[in-house]
């Protein structure tokens, strides 16, 4: 058996009384489940069932009156599992002003028929956007799959001082205790599918009414969701079963809280012998503000048990991993210099391909010179000028990856290069270099160093290129000396095409500082051909050693 998808887009929907809050604010669950219901994805609900690895975030309410528009789509099938990407916007009809609630990526696994597994067919993709997706949801699957590595690492660096409940004496911090709130509801037909699961917004619509009222009771007020963290289905619950949520603060930073929430299901004969089934977990973190839209403060909280402790540093843990995650996950174009630790390593890759991938992705490249098998292309975008170099190599694209993902290989090809070195092998597909080179021609400067994160992707599907993506980051332990002008690298590396199985089209891309114009200016005017004579050097470099593999 086998399923194909192609992108499925769903919008223009009234928003009616039913779906939102006491507060008319349109309920951010609710959306999830009333979305569940349009025929038009019944597929998902029919033939998967949701892992729901979320990632997303919630930028703005809605409120009555206002039209809700829903695009969801399958980004990418892989071979058991898809990511659908869903965005939510409300529309004033008034105004005719359009504001995004919600972004969100979803997980969906395929339900096995039996003992058979089901393996999906490729989605077709439909415009450059959908390329785009469906090349970036490779790299939040590795997130997805890395989160709790790097959340046990942070769990590790924890204060050991703190690890005992009797150590919190913060004055007028306020028992954990005082938060926890339970829940229990029957599933009901409404509440499910056509298969009597039930529907994984109406779970969600439950969780955040109970973490919502766990909240409340430390701010005394009305608590917004702001965002869900890593919202996973452990297993499925059908019609009949009794759910129990219990919810808990964590721990509280200033403007926001953080809630926990889990929920257990019973059968009648499970009700009977008190044995739960983990159906759901998920972290919670609400805000609240006061008559003039001011953000409101969150008193401490104390735990007062070994777990709550456990459960607190958890929450700062997590809270790091969101920081990270907020600067980098959704910045197209990212600011150089981020700092590099633990906390953001993932997100920190996976900005670098990504930056990579919108920047050759980006319409209105234009040709500026054609020499022999090179290209050189430039792109303005305001004040922004990129440059991308087009190399026909005859060597096979394994290789060619293989060797300009190396960057100790770099010296013997690019004069800009006077050493490299590695300063940490991160994984195999990333690595923190330090490099020095000479300063611009013509410029008197000092010679310039730099510390970069190189991180590489190789293909899943034929028609992908290699990537090797290219960024500054900030190293503590690397600080900038008086002998050189530490620069930068705002977005630059490789993307590789395989042609045939000896010979490969190479791009190199760079989004342009003022330490490298000199360079680009040099070679638009034609008194010094720096950039065809490092490409040249390139090429030969790179079918020389291929013809030795």
């Amino acid at each position: 058996m086998s399923l194909k998808f192609e992108p499925v887009l769903l919008q223009g929907s009234l928003l009616r009384l039913s779906e939102i809050t006491s507060n008319f604010v349109i309920y951010f669950p609710q959306v999830l489940q009333f979305l569940k219901h349009q025929q038009t994805q019944s597929y998902l609900s029919s033939l998967c069932y949701a892992i729901f690895s979320k990632i997303g975030r919630r930028e703005s309410p809605g409120r009555v009156g206002q039209v809700i528009t829903i695009k969801a789509k399958v980004n990418r099938a892989f071979k058991t599992s898809m990511e659908v990407g869903i965005k939510v916007t409300v529309q004033d009809v008034l105004t005719n002003v359009e504001k995004i609630v919600s972004v969100a990526y979803a997980t969906y696994v395929v339900k096995p028929v039996g003992a058979k597994k089901i393996e999906l067919e490729p989605v077709k993709l439909l415009s450059a956007e959908d390329h785009l997706e469906h090349a970036l949801a490779t790299e939040r699957k590795r997130i997805r799959l890395g989160y709790q590595e790097v959340f046990q690492n942070l769990m590790q660096e924890s204060n050991k001082e703190d690890d005992h409940y009797d150590t919190f004496e913060e004055q007028d911090a306020v028992s954990t205790d005082l938060t926890h709130v339970q829940s229990i509801e029957l599933v009901q037909p409404p509440h499910a599918n056509h298969h009597g699961n039930t529907f994984g917004g109406q779970i969600m619509a439950w969780m955040e009414a109970v973490a919502r009222i766990s909240a409340s009771r430390l701010c005394r007020s009305y608590p917004n969701l702001k965002s869900v963290n890593m919202f996973k289905f452990w297993g499925p619950s059908v019609v009949g079963d009794r759910l129990v949520f219990n919810a808990v603060v964590n721990n509280t930073f200033q403007n926001s809280v953080e809630v926990g929430v889990r929920v257990e299901a019973y059968n009648c004969e499970e009700w009977i012998k008190n044995q739960a089934r983990h159906i759901n977990s998920a972290f919670l973190i609400f805000n609240s503000v006061n008559d003039k839209g001011e953000l409101l403060t969150f008193p401490k909280i104390k735990p007062t048990t070994k777990d709550g402790v456990r459960r607190y540093h958890g929450a700062i843990a997590r809270k790091r991993i969101r920081l990270a995650r907020k600067y980098m996950l959704y910045a197209k174009e990212d600011k150089p210099y981020d700092l590099w630790e633990k906390s953001n390593q993932a997100y920190m890759s996976y900005s670098n391909i990504a930056t990579l991938t919108y920047l050759a992705a980006k319409p209105g490249w234009e040709v500026t010179s054609t020499l022999n098998n090179i290209k050189i292309w430039t792109h303005e975008d305001g004040d922004v000028l990129s440059l991308k170099v087009e190399m026909q190599v005859k060597t096979a694209s394994h290789v060619a990856f293989s060797l300009l993902s190396n960057f100790t290989y770099r010296q013997q090809w690019d004069k800009r290069f006077l050493t490299c070195e590695v300063l940490q092998a991160v994984s195999e597909d990333d690595k923190i270099y330090y490099i020095t080179s000479p300063p611009p021609p013509m410029t008197g400067h000092q010679p310039r160093d730099f510390v970069i994160l190189v991180s590489r992707r190789q293909p899943l599907e034929p028609s992908e290129p290699y990537i090797v993506a290219v960024k500054s980051v900030t190293l503590t332990s690397m600080p900038p000396s008086s002998e050189h002008c530490r620069s930068e690298i705002l977005c630059a590396g490789f993307q590789i095409y395989s042609e045939s199985s000896s010979s490969c089209r190479v791009y190199y891309f760079n989004q342009m500082t003022p330490d490298l114009i000199p360079y680009l200016a040099a070679s638009l005017t034609g008194s010094l051909n720096s950039i065809e004579d490092t490409a040249l050097e390139c090429i030969k470099f790179l079918e020389l050693k291929g013809s030795k593999c």
